[in-house]
């Protein structure tokens, strides 16, 4: 059985590209600009205007982090989430939803205060914003270095530590983070920027930070990393049970190569062989869905029975994945069981519709069941709800009369009556699950409409072939089977 297309079909078409590489060109260009007003901000701070100069310059370095995140993140929207590597890490791009809110008129500087703490006089300025991050009123006034660590969680509190220290002790620059809970219980995240402020004789004078509220984007953060985690675990899942029910079909579908002759003449205790004559040459073929991540239940099957006859079916369950393969190997089992026993295609039929009656998992089965006499060459067939065969025969074809049978599972208690058909030397069966095309009935016609090709092909094999290239390209959304069978010989029945 050929294997099914391993191309998954994307839910969602991924954004423009040219769209996203605009964006991405016009972030480099302020990026560009930005470090031109960066380099004008580096000046003497010894003067009047030192604070707001540092302000500024914190300000700009705040504006460098945004655009840096903002051109990473564009770059993984280009490249798009990499479902087929879960190892590989997709990155962040859904944060830039948390950057874009953050952009609002207004919500930046609402998040945003300065500190300086003069280690001369002790005095602490703290900036209105922060005190409102903080949640204290500005006439209160600021928390002193001494004070700090207390509003800071008790694991985060050797970050703070640790950033102070290097900073008054060695003059390097202040760049990390810590939790705050607030006086109102509530906890707050803070970015903390800043560097030592040097007197005239080359000791630290004082120390000044920007301090940035980045609570709401590191709540983002999380729950994209959450929803990915979720993504790639339903992947995996996803994976895994495709594979299961790849595994559950090809386990349960003939695995023919090429075209198989029955009766074979040897297939069970007491079947004496079967006349050249009367044989079957048959062939199948499996079609995957447009998505073929949706394994369906649809079989095709062709057995020698104890009697010498064979039998042919095939059949599909509404639904997709390991519960429908699951339930076509429970089914296509069932048929065979009960053929193996003697029971006629009606009966069969009725019988089956038992079954999923009392099914723990019901589910709406199209079937179509036959038993080929080789001596007689008769085709005794029921079906439920489902296509009837296709006879050709002298460059024609033409659909079986379908005997009165509703979908397995559909009602309990239902009918299942059966047609005989004679066949000829050289007469040719297509049964197929109707999902070929969008609809049964334009299945139907357009296997038709290939009856001169059917009728003068070598074999089956090249039968199905002609029926593959027919069909192989449908946007079907569902998977299909088709069953070819030939007669063969030129005896006359017994």
């Amino acid at each position: 059985m050929p294997s099914p297309r391993s191309a998954d079909h994307p839910a969602v078409s991924p954004p423009q590209r040219d769209t996203v590489d605009a964006l991405i060109s016009q972030t480099r260009r302020l990026r560009g600009g930005l470090d031109a007003v960066r380099r004008d901000t580096v000046a003497d701070p010894g003067g009047a205007d030192g604070a707001q100069l540092r302000w500024q310059r914190a300000l700009c370095e705040l504006a460098v982090h945004q655009l840096d995140d903002l051109g990473r993140h564009l770059g993984e929207l280009r490249e798009g989430l990499p479902a087929d590597h879960p190892e590989a890490d997709p990155g962040t791009g859904a944060d830039a939803t948390a950057e874009n809110a953050a952009k609002a008129p207004g919500s930046l500087l609402s998040r945003v205060g300065s500190a300086e703490w003069n280690l001369l006089t002790d005095e602490v300025t703290w900036s209105d914003e922060l005190c409102r991050i903080f949640g204290r009123d500005p006439g209160d006034g600021g928390l002193t270095l001494d004070e700090l660590p207390s509003w800071v969680f008790a694991e985060d509190q050797p970050i703070l530590t640790a950033m102070v220290t290097d900073c008054l002790v060695d003059g390097k620059p202040i760049d990390g983070e810590f939790r705050v809970v607030r006086a109102d219980e509530v906890v707050r995240t803070i970015h903390m920027a800043g560097e030592p402020v040097l007197a005239a004789d080359g000791s630290t004078a004082s120390m000044w930070a920007v301090l940035r509220d980045v609570s709401e984007l590191r709540r983002s953060e999380r729950a994209v990393r959450e929803s990915r985690d979720t993504l790639r675990h339903q992947q995996r899942i996803a994976r895994t049970e495709r594979r299961l029910a790849v595994e559950v079909q090809e386990a349960v579908l003939p695995p023919w190569r090429g075209s198989l002759r029955l009766p074979a003449g040897a297939g069970f205790p007491g079947t004496g062989p079967a006349a050249d004559g009367a044989a079957l040459d048959l062939a199948a073929h499996y079609l995957p869905s447009e998505s073929s991540a949706q394994i369906g239940g649809d079989w095709y099957d062709a057995l020698e029975l104890p009697d010498g006859r064979t039998l042919l079916s095939v059949g599909g369950l509404t639904g997709h994945g390991v519960s429908a393969t699951c339930g076509m190997a429970m089914l296509l089992g069932a048929v065979r069981g009960m053929a193996v026993a003697g029971i006629e295609p009606g009966p069969l039929m009725g019988r089956l519709n038992q079954l999923l009656a009392v099914s723990s998992q019901p589910a709406l089965v199209g079937a179509v069941c036959g038993q080929y006499d080789p001596r007689t060459r008769t085709l005794v067939w029921a079906q439920a709800g489902h296509p009837a065969p296709l006879l050709f025969r002298d460059g024609t074809g033409r659909p079986l009369r379908s005997p009165g049978g509703v979908l397995l599972g559909a009602t309990t208690g239902a009918a299942y009556t059966q047609a005989e058909e004679r066949l000829e030397p050289g007469d040719l069966l297509v049964l197929h699950t109707g999902r070929l095309a969008r609809d049964a009935e334009g299945a139907t016609e357009r296997l038709l409409a290939l009856a001169p090709r059917l009728t003068a092909a070598r074999g089956t094999q090249e039968c199905v072939r002609t029926v593959a290239e027919a069909f192989g390209d449908e946007p079907r959304r569902n998977d299909a089977c088709v069953l070819v069978a030939r007669v063969t010989g030129t005896g006359s029945p017994a």
